[in-house]
């Protein structure tokens, strides 16, 4: 199957009461307890943030939640592979949390330049948005994964940023190229965006290269 994605352009999503506000809780919750359960369904909405890849097993876009799940999953079983020890649940917690910000910033296609301008500072927006509806120290706490995952200081990062930049690349290899057939994509701009995965993985990133190779040879690379 090959699905080239179209491209989205990213944007602050227009501000919206949040979706308990359609059927609030029923009073004798703690106030721990319901913002704990508001938070959980307000980010029910990350199912509806469509990204540029296409699945593999079906003709449409992934979602962000979609694509957590699936880092979540390499993360277990791939970790034996990082080039430093890494906490596996930590790092799983990484890459649970570090696209939430996207449900109110958007998400932000590797090829568009001209949303990438805006993207740090959409995203840090969202972030102090989304986080501080939950109790102080959970808020605090997941603000800290996401700002970890983005900094990639740490080992569990470097890991868990190369799952995030190696899960679109297997898509792409069965979609006979995905969105590495769009304009500008060349065979050296993939190479450079694999960079991330060899970061945290070089038997990874040796791997990926295989698979970048083969794809040039069968045309779908520029």
């Amino acid at each position: 199957m090959r699905l080239t994605a179209p491209r989205s352009r990213p944007c602050n999503r227009p501000v919206e009461p949040r979706l308990i506000e359609r059927n609030p809780l029923p009073a004798g919750i703690t106030d721990r307890l319901a913002s704990q359960l508001e938070f959980i369904l307000e980010v029910d909405r990350l199912k509806t943030v469509l990204r540029a890849s296409a699945l593999a097993a079906a003709d449409r876009r992934e979602n962000d939640a979609e694509h957590s799940w699936h880092l979540a999953l390499m993360v277990l079983l791939l970790a034996e592979y990082a080039d430093e020890p890494v906490d596996v649940g930590h790092t799983i917690a990484l890459v649970l949390v570090h696209d939430l910000v996207e449900i109110y910033a958007g998400d932000t296609p590797l090829n568009d330049t001209v949303a990438a301008r805006t993207q740090q500072a959409r995203e840090e927006a969202a972030a102090s948005r989304l986080f501080a509806q939950l109790p102080a120290d959970q808020g605090e706490r997941l603000n800290a994964l996401w700002e970890e995952f983005e900094a990639r200081q740490t080992p569990e990062a470097r890991f868990a940023k190369a799952m995030d930049r190696l899960q679109p690349m297997l898509l792409n290899w069965l979609n006979e190229g995905g969105t590495w057939r769009e304009p500008g994509v060349t065979v050296d701009v993939v190479r450079g965006r694999a960079e991330l995965v060899t970061d945290g993985s070089r038997r990874l990133g040796a791997a990926l290269e295989k698979l970048i190779e083969e794809s040039h040879r069968r045309g779908w690379t520029a």
